[in-house]
């Protein structure tokens, strides 16, 4: 086996015990991801995976942003090409570097898909890498594998993929008219046709103009046509919003001030403080438009995006160069705040890659406003350390209830299952211990760990 049945549980053998009578409890329930970046296309052409470089080192930065920090070149990792000349070639490189991960969730995230789904015993290295390969392979070729099967062996109730306004949702369209009985709905991340600092941003702008028949020309409009394409999301099955924004920073702008700004950022006059101010503008304008159709909001700032400039002109958007920074949430959500934070029918959820953040700003914030809640431990932070560190922060303060559950954020699609048994390992360890500690009774351990694997997701994300 490559993993130990009592992973991440606590070491002291009475505290163990608890925590793997609470797993018990939780490990078959069914999969809430409300929020990810699969592709609805895997499930509207259900065609085969086409071979295991494309399908665990390509679309997956947690590995190839480790590769290349050792030297390895992307180029050799043929990152963001279609189609790849020598994907043998590729897993060769990558085995012969999978050491690199020891200690690290990738890891165990890797290991779980490679023992569980394709039955190996041996940890992948330079010297079996041909095997893994040619195993993995085949049985990529047999309908067990196809996405649609996938999809339901991994027990998924519901999974959302992260979509631009701009994207036709024909995918999705196409899942929806097969007859299939899934649940694979859209997210709504507006980032291209909200950040000035977007490439091709009014360019996009005048595209969803187009696809939506307003003049986005005029402030008006554009609020227009971003409640039209909002709409189109939700007949879809939309249940939430997405923010990537480099700060949290809201504003309360005049509409003649809005206006102002709105043309300065379109013609491409305004400067690095009126994109942050047009940025923080928006937010809270979705914010707005999120109370008046329901759909939640997600929050996720603190991001130095595409942080390697040479990687970035050389591969585009999003190929591991994002590195987190430091991040203020009380004076820069205060506008929004006082617009909308005491609207308890608003969810807006925040997320935060700063973490000396949680026990001061965040922890208190949303155990405050009816309005807030607070995403689990993300992107870096993903890790059974990340996930302990979150629960012992932010728990005294905002109480489990006013967390989410677990999501999954990932590219790689068969890394969802192990991504989930991880959380709630984790989540049955922290609750073990308070049990142990005589903070909570037994019985409520076993409530909590259905709640922060299932039931908070459901609720928070309207599914």
């Amino acid at each position: 086996m490559l993993l130990d049945d009592n992973r991440l549980f606590p070491a002291d053998p009475g505290t163990r015990t608890i925590a793997k009578t609470l797993y018990e409890q939780v490990r078959g329930l069914p999969i809430i991801s409300p929020h990810g970046h699969t592709q609805a296309a895997w499930f509207a052409k259900n065609e085969p995976f086409p071979d295991p470089a494309k399908l665990f080192v390509q679309p997956d930065h947690y590995v190839y942003r480790m590769l290349y920090s050792q030297g390895v070149s992307l180029d050799d990792l043929e990152i963001g090409v279609a189609e790849m000349k020598d994907p043998r070639k590729v897993w060769r490189i990558f085995a012969s570097h999978y050491y690199l991960f020891r200690g690290t969730p990738t890891r165990v995230w890797l290991d779980f898909c490679f023992q569980e789904l394709f039955g190996m015993e041996e940890r992948l290295s330079e010297k079996n890498a041909d095997h893994y390969y040619d195993v993995i392979a085949e049985k990529l070729k047999t309908p067990e594998f196809l996405p649609r099967a996938l999809y339901d062996s991994f027990h998924l109730e519901v999974m959302t993929t992260t979509d631009s306004p701009l994207d036709s949702l024909d995918d999705h369209k196409a899942i929806r008219d097969s007859g299939w009985k899934s649940r694979i709905l859209p997210t709504f991340r507006p980032d291209s046709v909200v950040d000035p600092e977007f490439v091709g941003f009014a360019e996009n702008v005048a595209k969803l103009g187009a696809q939506t028949g307003e003049d986005t020309t005029a402030w008006g409009g554009y609020l227009k046509a971003l409640r039209a394409s909002r709409a189109r999301f939700r007949a879809l099955g939309c249940t939430a919003t997405d923010h990537g924004h480099p700060t949290a920073q809201t504003a309360n702008l005049s509409a003649t001030e809005a206006a102002e700004l709105f043309g300065r950022v379109v013609a491409g006059r305004a400067d690095a403080a009126q994109n942050e101010l047009f940025r923080a503008q928006m937010l809270t304008e979705m914010a707005r438009m999120s109370l008046e159709d329901g759909l939640v909001m997600q929050i996720h700032p603190g991001s130095v995006r595409n942080h390697n400039r040479k990687i970035f002109e050389r591969y585009g958007r999003d190929m591991g160069a994002d590195i987190p920074r430091a991040t203020n949430y009380v004076d820069a959500l205060r506008p929004m705040l006082d617009l909308f934070g005491n609207e308890k029918d608003l969810s807006i959820i925040l997320f935060t890659l700063d973490e000396s953040t949680y026990s001061r700003e965040l922890a208190p914030l949303a155990g405050h406003y009816p309005c807030l809640k607070l995403g689990p431990s993300w992107w870096f932070h993903d890790s059974p350390e990340g996930m302990m560190r979150f629960h012992e922060r932010v728990t005294e303060t905002a109480g489990f209830y006013n967390t989410v559950g677990f999501n999954d954020d990932t590219r790689a699609f068969l890394s969802i299952p192990a991504r989930h048994d991880m959380a709630r390992r984790v989540d049955c360890a922290y609750l073990a211990k308070l049990v142990s500690d005589h903070r909570l009774e037994e019985a409520e351990a076993v409530e909590l760990a259905h709640e922060l694997t299932y039931g908070l997701a459901k609720r928070a994300y309207r599914l």
